[in-house]
């Protein structure tokens, strides 16, 4: 996991140059980078570390702030969640004022609440709660102009539904399962069956396979007490 939060798979060899560099707080730089961003999001990669570079690059030099791309970045590393991406993006952005260039307001002072919102929604594992906000009129704008360009958003976003079961439960009722996931009837059976899962037609329970998280195992502790120290023990008990 760590090896692939460093440096994933599919990072190219010369974005992989530059982050690793000190080429990564030169301000030429800035483009190759959005480019990249621009790529993950259409091609459903992710590369935190890249993301963080542009986002310092905002820090260092105001006059680069682009909204759109600290938008596009937060909603990458929302589908990272439980993992701490979505606060070191949060971390790095500027409260100071960005220089009036832009073309049209700042989007981002009225979004950042909302994916704030759902970040914590997602960390607190509400689910059904997650979808209904984001499904709903008030983000409406977030949906339309953000999150339709994300390739494989909605997806990603029940991969973090689905580490969470996997880690939780070793059954669970389909309709449980699809108000995590926001599908139902064929659209769910297909998705659990994607993932290799079992589903009793009889009742609906969704069988989820063994992992290390799912299975409860006693352990046994064994003290090898010798003994000269439990000699030790008594004669300051007594001198007590």
């Amino acid at each position: 996991m760590a090896a692939t939060w460093i440096k994933p798979s599919t990072r190219p060899e010369p974005i992989e140059d530059l982050v690793s560099g000190v080429d990564r707080y030169n301000p030429s730089n800035v483009s190759i980078l959005e480019d990249y961003l621009y790529h993950q999001i259409r091609s459903e990669e992710y590369d935190l570390l890249a993301n963080l570079a542009i986002l310092k690059l905002y820090q260092f030099n105001p006059d680069l702030y682009n909204p759109d791309v600290v938008i596009n970045i937060l909603i990458k590393a929302l589908a990272a969640s439980p993992l701490p991406d979505f606060n070191l993006c949060i971390s790095l952005l500027d409260e100071r004022t960005h220089p009036s260039t832009l073309d049209e307001p700042d989007p981002l002072p009225s979004t950042l609440p909302q994916l704030k919102t759902l970040q914590s929604l997602l960390f607190r594992c509400r689910f059904p709660a997650f979808w209904a906000t984001f499904q709903s009129e008030e983000f409406e704008n977030l949906r339309d102009n953000y999150t339709v360009e994300v390739a494989g958003f909605e997806n990603a976003i029940r991969q973090v539904a689905i580490r969470a079961v996997k880690a939780t439960f070793t059954h669970i009722t389909s309709e449980r399962l699809g108000s995590y996931l926001n599908l139902s009837g064929n659209d769910l059976t297909s998705y659990v069956k994607g993932l290799g899962w079992t589903i009793d037609s009889s009742n609906g329970t969704i069988t989820v396979p063994p992992n290390p998280d799912n299975q409860i195992e006693a352990t046994v502790v064994q003290e090898a007490i010798k003994l000269p120290q439990l000699s030790k023990v008594i004669s300051h008990a007594v001198k007590a």
